[in-house]
């Protein structure tokens, strides 16, 4: 084990003096409007804002990619009682050792096809959860309608954007912050949330935004798929988000937002279940792709909330998270909850190339095989280095803990800490 922590931060070391000589003024132009760029400048980034900087000079296609490899130093234990079957203790824990993860590649396919009209398709190349490449989600945004003569509608549309097709839902700011495949540059940590608040669905969202005022509203046929099958099973998700995002002065911005989900029926809502690439804990307590994860189990009728206060001080940086959901797992079923809460603060400095920081996120909820309520809390210490504006190099410290289980089932005082080490590379 100690050769390979060796060869690991040998490869690190390396890789970093590698990445020395590229500076920012390498940075690629992006030729797409109202677009969240995909190297550093995508920092604190939240929703694209109506104020663009890039001016349209006709037709433009865009490719990116993202990549992102771990290295792994975690061990884990649990209390629970033996339970046999065939002979073995399922509740019986592998012993884990250190070393690479599959590494995940993001595709990114853009198209500008007008005046304030561009198109966006994300393909995972490869993730935990898929061997194959395959379609995360594409969409088309409009936030000008040059195809129509008209100065009443030329200035609505200063302040409004459409979005239609099948994509990421804008519901909290969490989704934001996260690693989503190989794309791990926007999270300053490399785990996601305890419970993951993401899921593509079909439909549209409509955005009113002026003077750092937000309002966004969204339906959607409230599954990671389309279907026409069991009309009477399913219904449509309605969500939305209101908020304030300001820049105060030079030193201070400050952004508050609350976000609304609900849908009266669905077969299969992954409102906190839809990441299909993969947690980032690999073969951590439970095993499966999602290990290390809470899935809630709420996956028919369903209402959640969830706030986000996030403030920037020069260079101190606080995010949370409170987060409530409600609903049940099948038509019939007793409705369970789950309460969600997370603070991080990071501290950016060396003209925000380097930062430090720590999240604390706790998840509590009733589980679904019986009525006992159990909670499961998470520390993250760690840090980056953004090498160049396309290259960052992060590693964190991570303990987990899960609280309340029965004896009888796996998680039961169970554990898991270490140090996780990544890397990420976008263009």
């Amino acid at each position: 084990m100690t050769k390979l922590y060796a060869i690991s931060l040998s490869a690190l070391v390396a890789l970093l003096f590698f990445a020395l000589p590229m500076t920012a003024s390498a940075q690629q132009s992006v030729p797409l409007q109202y677009f969240r760029p995909i190297d550093q400048r995508g920092i604190d980034v939240f929703e694209p804002t109506k104020q663009d900087s890039v001016g349209y000079d006709g037709f433009e296609l865009y490719w990116g990619a993202a990549f992102t490899q771990q290295f792994q130093g975690l061990t884990q234990s649990n209390e629970a009682d033996p339970v046999m079957e065939d002979g073995v203790d399922v509740n019986a824990l592998p012993e884990l050792g250190a070393g690479f993860n599959l590494a995940t590649a993001n595709l990114y396919l853009g198209a500008q096809l007008a005046d304030g009209i561009r198109v966006n398709l994300t393909t995972y190349l490869s993730s935990r959860h898929h061997p194959e490449a395959w379609v995360k989600g594409g969409y088309i945004q409009v936030d000008k309608l040059p195809m129509i003569q008209s100065q009443a509608l030329d200035n609505l549309m200063e302040v409004i954007t459409l979005k239609v097709g099948h994509f990421e839902i804008n519901y909290g700011d969490g989704h934001f912050r996260r690693s989503d495949n190989g794309n791990a540059l926007y999270n300053p940590f490399v785990g996601n949330y305890i419970v993951d608040a993401f899921t593509t669905e079909i439909g549209g969202e409509v955005y009113v935004q002026k003077n750092g005022l937000l309002g966004m509203v969204g339906i959607t046929g409230g599954e990671i798929r389309g279907a026409v099958t069991r009309p009477d099973d399913r219904a449509p998700s309605f969500y939305g988000k209101v908020g304030i995002d300001r820049q105060i002065n030079d030193a201070l911005r400050v952004r508050l937002t609350g976000s609304a989900y609900t849908t009266s029926a669905s077969l299969n809502n992954t409102l906190h279940s839809g990441d299909r690439a993969g947690s980032r804990y690999y073969d951590v307590i439970g095993g499966g792709d999602w290990s290390g994860r809470v899935r809630d189990g709420i996956r028919n009728e369903k209402t959640a909330f969830m706030v986000n206060p996030f403030v920037q001080f020069a260079g101190v940086e606080v995010f949370g998270l409170l987060e409530w959901a409600e609903g049940n797992s099948s038509d019939g079923a007793p409705t369970r909850s789950w309460n969600q809460y997370a603070v991080e603060v990071l501290y950016r400095f060396l003209d925000d190339d380097v930062y430090v920081g720590g999240r604390y996120n706790v998840a509590d909820g009733e589980l679904f095989t019986n009525d006992v309520e159990v909670s499961v809390d998470r520390i993250q210490i760690g840090g980056g280095w953004f090498a160049t504006p396309n290259l960052l190099v992060k590693a964190e410290y991570i303990q987990q803990n899960y609280n309340d289980y029965p004896s009888a089932n796996l998680f039961h005082e169970g554990t898991f800490d270490g140090f996780m080490i990544e890397g990420v590379l976008t263009f």
